[in-house]
């Protein structure tokens, strides 16, 4: 998918009110462009107005520092509606603060290279990636998800052709990521100040995460999804349930605080977890995208009205390395959230990345609670600048998953497998249709107690797949080790295999930790006739 990175930072030699927006990425060559530019008096007034009407904070100054600002009030008919009716205030701020941002924004020649890129989008029939970096801690707060080219057109986080996210280059490399054929979730429930139902919450939030969709299971090709809860939990029962499982979703819904290192989330009273903190664990254990329904997550701490660098929680966690992060700008209540995630799961089991799934659930919260209202605009997704956005694998053109009970009778149809110690007495361990773990900890499928075994060493994947309308099975082997060691014998010698994945062979042996450790033996066992 093509990308447009556009990066912006205020001159610090040239004037507090002086900017520079110039093109990180480009799809094509000749796209890297440079434009300075001044921040205009309206836009602040504009700003100040937007958080006196919808912001739950204290107001937040842009420039110049230090300086006290004149309120002149923007006129009321400084956004004429198109359909000649009149339309409320609330209305007409959102829109004119869209536009006067795309305006800033979007000039000169970061405008041109946002049209080609735009069309070099449209001849691969494909979207256009936007992301936004915001290297200026003044301009983080703004709602640069609302920024719309003119009247009667979308914002550009609505677009059908745009996705749009914000990013920042000042990151930690991308962990090595798994290759997942299912949304393994851990929803973390921590104190709340209102003091809420947490079991009626975590019921209410699991069935949601759960089920995803009406549209996705209409469709048929719904990932599995798997929800593991934890309530109130202390940051030591948080961190090793991250290190036992391989969970791909970190969910939180709970209290949290603005801070200097990425805020606190309070888990239970008197316990918390700042980002910094949290960072740490989700990159150590592959957590791909983590989602916050907590107050400020992507608003960053504030002195004296001036916002800190790299304070808010979503920025803090990408520059460790976190992939994706999914914040509230501001407070979200509760039946807003609960649209929002409700819809944004369905889009993730669809197997949408994280970027287009947050727009579908985003048109979701604009379509129920209108244009003029802030909820649309409160979900922040962060992206790594080198993360694709897939969280489980999409399907391969022309190969069609075949669930197993699709078709009556289909699991006698298909081969089953099963992995054999060749220990003397050895046990012998049936494969799960799906995903089989393999570790030392008693929460995989398959346990091996001897210490060069990882908590979580391996995998063995079952894909069902339909070949010239025949069903087939197929197993993989995937290593998820710490110092990578899975071992295959081939060709009469032992090779290591270093987070990877291959493919199985009834017959094959295997060998997880040392090379001394007990040998196994893959088996394919015959169908059933």
């Amino acid at each position: 998918m093509p990308s447009l990175n556009l990066a912006i930072a205020r001159l610090v030699n040239t004037g507090t009110d002086s900017f520079a927006i110039w093109v990180v990425n480009a799809p094509y060559p000749s796209g890297y462009v440079l434009h300075d530019c001044v921040w205009l008096p309206h836009l602040s007034q504009a700003w100040l107005e937007w958080q006196q009407m919808f912001a739950g904070h204290s107001r937040l100054d842009i420039s110049p520092r230090g300086t006290p600002k004149e309120a002149n009030p923007l006129p009321l008919d400084f956004v004429v509606p198109t359909s000649g009716q009149t339309t409320s205030y609330s209305s007409r701020l959102m829109q004119y603060l869209g536009i006067s941002l795309w305006s800033w924004v979007f000039d000169g020649p970061i405008l041109n290279s946002f049209e080609r890129s735009r069309g070099i989008a449209m001849g691969q029939h494909t979207r256009l990636r936007v992301l936004l970096e915001i290297r200026d801690p003044d301009l983080i707060a703004l709602p640069w998800e609302i920024m719309q080219r003119e009247p009667g057109q979308s914002a550009i986080s609505l677009s059908q052709h745009i996705l749009f996210s914000r990013t920042t280059s000042e990151v930690e490399p991308l962990p090595y990521l798994r290759s997942d054929q299912a949304l393994n979730i851990l929803l973390v429930l921590g104190e709340e100040e209102k003091q809420l139902q947490l079991e009626q919450e975590a019921a209410i939030l699991e069935q949601t995460l759960s089920n995803g969709s009406v549209v996705a299971n209409n469709y048929g090709a719904c990932a599995p999804c798997m929800v593991h809860t934890l309530l109130q939990p202390t940051p030591q029962e948080l961190i090793q349930q991250l290190e036992t499982k391989a969970y791909n979703v970190l969910f939180y819904a709970g209290h949290g605080q603005k801070g200097p290192d990425g805020g606190l989330l309070f888990l239970r009273p008197g316990m918390t977890l700042n980002g910094m903190e949290l960072a740490q664990v989700l990159t150590r254990t592959g957590v791909k995208l983590t989602v916050f329904n907590a107050c400020w997550g992507a608003q960053p701490d504030a002195v004296h009205h001036q916002a800190m660098a790299h304070s808010s929680l979503a920025e803090v966690l990408i520059r460790q390395g976190v992939p994706a992060v999914l914040a509230m700008r501001d407070e979200i209540a509760p039946h807003e959230s609960h649209t929002f995630i409700h819809a944004f799961a369905g889009a993730l089991r669809k197997r949408l990345p994280i970027d287009e799934a947050v727009a579908e659930a985003r048109q979701q919260l604009l379509a129920l609670y209108k244009f003029n209202q802030p909820a649309w605009t409160l979900p922040i997704l962060y992206l790594h600048p080198d993360y694709n956005g897939e969280i489980i694998r999409s399907f391969d053109e022309g190969i069609t998953e075949l669930p197993e009970t699709s078709i009556p009778g289909i699991a006698s149809m298909l081969p089953h497998a099963c992995l054999r110690s060749l220990l003397l007495g050895g046990k012998t361990w049936s494969l799960r249709p799906g995903v089989t773990r393999i570790g030392r900890t008693a929460d995989n499928d398959i346990v091996i107690p001897e210490p060069s075994v990882s908590k979580r060493h391996a995998e063995i994947l079952c894909r069902n797949t339909l070949t010239e309308g025949s069903p087939v099975r197929t197993y993989y082997l995937q290593d998820l080790s710490t110092y990578g060691t899975t071992w295959v014998l081939q060709a009469n010698d032992w090779q290591q295999i270093h987070r990877q994945e291959v493919p199985l062979h009834s017959g094959m042996q295997l060998k997880f930790g040392s090379t001394k450790s007990q040998p196994w033996v893959f088996i394919i066992e015959h169908a059933s006739v």
